[in-house]
């Protein structure tokens, strides 16, 4: 937990826009628990000790200033410039390197860097650095598009991770080609004023293709595809043996009413649902999951490759799982009419949804029906034919149970941010042709409203027990991250109190509900939030107002949620008091676990969305000239930055575009205006935009306004802004102080 404490105070520290505080006010800052101060303190000691923070005359904690020669990671940027981060103690924060300064250094490299002032801003000493040296190469190889630019062939890196081009000459010899994505090894890095120089490893296919790019994000992101032998092995034994009918310690349920929602698509089930209704009133709810540890011992074959893996990866149209797919899609999918091993969760609400009982068990279910969430909203909305009375009983009582704990959880303080993702319409060919906003009709809620209440109850069993075990956490965002987001908001032209807490949140999203401010507040709200990661840290979970919370799940798809598993079975079998548990995990050993599988499942995450990009992308792409619909969601200071809803994509156009006048963006106003027109251009506001171009290696959408604002210069007058409502926007400084000097002199 120290480790975890000492990250989190030195990426507040760090920020750009920190401010030097006291040990008690950084502590109100990062809104540490009171249980968790002695721990705060010892790795807030430990980094001054470790000379990595700085406590000054007035008690005021600051970083030290940096001086010499540092070590750190540099990260390149496509325009040529980068950022290198700090790695070692007494270190000062991101230091900005110029493109003539890079030595050669590429993304990924542990570089050595001199400290350069670049003079006082803001009240505070800048500094940039110059790269002296690269100590340690970050990539040896990725995957490019190969290209014929110049006279000789040239692999450009996919995406932003890696962006420096290297030259290849062994294109004949793999039977590569233009516009070929190839997997290159680097043999000579770039110096100052030389490309470097690969050899192609692979050939994954014409970019574009569907397949190739799937091979290129697997091969990009280091994902495995391939079992080892003995994790097949081990897999048909345990289905060989699978024997429903020897029930130890576990209760039948087979009788029960018990269904599935899930995607169309999916494959493995591992969560299903019972309802009923208690003697007393009460509602009973059963949220049954697969039993995937009985299968999986601890240190087995199998149980190391899923803790490599950390969880499976959904790619659009391809699953790479967690486990064989002999028990994925086998005996622990909760497929309808087949009995199956669960561990079961039952909770018993009131009628207004509070939580009157918990019990767990091991049971044997065989689920009634396998819905899809399409199913399940048409039978919430009276299309119930070819289900039975059963199912659609069971429906509707889920549906309104669903809405009690839904309405519990948002008076708790519970988020919920409308951020639809993107589906992939794919033919029959497997290529993509269309994209939609996903579905997003209420049956995700009820399943969303029974997951998080299951996940809940088993967490806070553990707590009972005061034992370690791997938790879902979500921190409290800082007080500079919610400072940066009410300036936006204000921006935006919303008001919002000075101190932003899960209720201003909800408020703030139930007013730009339906509004064209809706998607860009919600997607900045999010950008405000913490990543929720794997840790043993009790620190609760800040999103859904819950202070005790971990996965319990979906144990078929996240190496978590079947560690959590082996804990119940610990307590189904009552010997969760003993000593010396080997279930039991150490915390230590737990923090390095949890910090695995996080970064499994953002990788996870990130080869998704890079992949969905791709497609999407390539789709436009033949789609050039064609009109899309969306909405402004940000500006630098010559772009603007455009949400296009039906692709879920973000695009971007040169200031220039809006039409002939001189634009300005204004960024305490959050507006961009016209000198002349004084015709504006603010956040949220609705847009149709051309495509123009499409850069797939970089992931870049051009686009330009349908209709410019300012047509044509019979719409400028340059005597407007002496009387526009703008005038206050764009009226220089000084020309306010020669107001005021002059009426002095009247008065004088």
């Amino acid at each position: 937990m120290t480790d975890i404490f000492k990250q989190r105070i030195l990426k507040f520290i760090r920020h750009r826009e920190y401010k030097p505080l006291k040990f008690s006010a950084l502590l109100k800052a990062l809104d540490i628990q009171d249980e968790y101060k002695d721990e705060f303190l010892a790795a807030y000691t430990q980094l001054q000790q470790e000379g990595m923070l700085l406590v000054g005359d007035k008690k005021l904690v600051s970083v030290p200033e940096p001086k010499g020669i540092i070590t750190g990671k540099f990260n390149g940027n496509p325009k040529g410039f980068g950022f290198v981060v700090p790695i070692e103690r007494g270190a000062y924060t991101d230091l900005f390197i110029s493109p003539s300064d890079t030595n050669g250094a590429m993304s990924g490299d542990i570089v050595s860097v001199k400290v350069v002032k670049k003079g006082v801003r803001g009240g505070k000493m800048a500094y940039a650095g110059a790269v002296l040296e690269i100590l340690e190469r970050g990539h040896s190889r990725f995957v490019a598009t190969l290209m014929y630019k110049g006279g000789q062939w040239i692999a450009k890196p996919d995406g932003t991770t890696i962006v420096e081009p290297v030259v290849v000459d062994d294109v004949s010899a793999k039977d590569a080609g233009e516009n070929d994505k190839v997997v290159v090894e680097i043999i000579q890095y770039p110096q100052i004023d030389k490309m470097g120089r690969g050899v192609i490893l692979e050939v994954l296919g014409k970019a574009g293709r569907y397949d190739t790019e799937i091979r290129s994000v697997i091969a990009q992101y280091n994902i495995e595809e391939k079992f080892p032998e003995t994790c097949f092995d081990d897999a048909r034994l345990a289905a060989e043996n699978f024997n429903p009918d020897q029930l130890i310690r576990r209760a039948d349920i087979t009788d029960k009413i018990i269904i599935t929602i899930d995607p169309e698509t999916a494959k493995d089930f591992d969560d299903a649902i019972s309802l009923e209704k208690t003697r007393d009133g009460h509602w009973r709810l059963g949220v049954h999951i697969a039993d995937v540890s009985t299968f999986i011992p601890l240190e087995s074959e199998l149980d190391i490759e899923a803790r490599k893996r950390g969880n499976s990866v959904y790619l659009p149209g391809k699953t790479i799982p967690m486990l064989p797919e002999i028990l994925s899609n086998g005996i622990c999918s909760l497929q309808p009419n087949q009995k199956r091993f669960t561990k079961t969760a039952y909770i018993t609400y009131d009628n207004n949804g509070n939580i009157v009982d918990r019990n767990y068990e091991n049971s044997l279910i065989q689920s009634t029906a396998r819905l899809t969430y399409e199913q399940a909203n048409d039978i919430l909305n009276g299309k119930t034919d070819g289900f039975s009375s059963e199912v659609v009983s069971l429906l509707k009582d889920m549906d309104t149970l669903a809405k009690i704990i839904e309405q519990r959880r948002i008076k708790k303080g519970m988020l919920h941010l409308d951020l639809p993702e993107t589906e992939l319409e794919f033919d029959k060919e497997g290529q993509v042709v269309d994209a939609h906003p996903a579905d997003t009709s209420y049956p995700h809620t009820i399943i969303e409203m029974f997951m998080v209440e299951a996940n809940e109850a088993v967490a806070s069993l553990f707590d009972r027990f005061n034992i370690p075990f791997i938790r879902r956490i979500h921190p409290d965002p800082d007080s500079l991250t919610t400072e940066r987001l009410s300036r936006f908001i204000r921006v935006c032209g919303l008001k919002i109190p000075k101190k932003i807490d899960r209720k201003v949140m909800q408020d703030l999203l139930t007013a730009v509900k339906g509004t064209p401010k809706e998607f860009p507040v919600n997607l900045h709200i999010l950008r405000s939030l913490t990543k929720a990661e794997y840790s043993p840290l009790h620190i609760g979970h800040f999103a859904l107002a819950s202070q005790t919370y971990c996965h319990f799940t979906s144990p078929i798809r996240r190496y978590a949620d079947l560690m959590v598993h082996r804990l119940f079975q610990v307590y189904v079998e009552q010997r969760i008091n003993q000593v010396g548990l080997e279930e039991v995990i150490p915390e230590a050993e737990l923090t390095e676990i949890g910090k695995h599988i996080t970064f499994t499942e953002q990788r996870s995450a990130a080869a998704e969305d890079d992949l969905k990009k791709v497609l999407i992308l390539e789709l436009l792409s033949k789609k050039i000239g064609s009109e899309l619909e969306g909405a402004v969601t940000g500006f630098s200071s010559s772009s603007v930055f455009v949400h296009c809803y039906k692709y879920g994509i973000d695009a971007m156009f040169n200031m220039s575009d809006l039409g002939t006048d001189d634009w300005q963006y204004e960024e305490r106003h959050g507006v961009v205006v016209g000198q002349h027109s004084g015709k504006r251009l603010e956040i949220g506001t609705p847009m149709k935009v051309l495509i123009v171009s499409v850069n797939l290696p970089t992931r870049q959408l051009m686009v330009a306004p349908s209709v410019p604002l300012v047509a044509n210069r019979d719409e400028l007058d340059y005597r407007k802004m002496k009387k526009s409502k703008f005038q206050k926007l764009t009226r220089p400084a000084k020309d306010k102080r020669a107001g005021k000097d002059k009426g002095k002199r009247r008065q004088r």
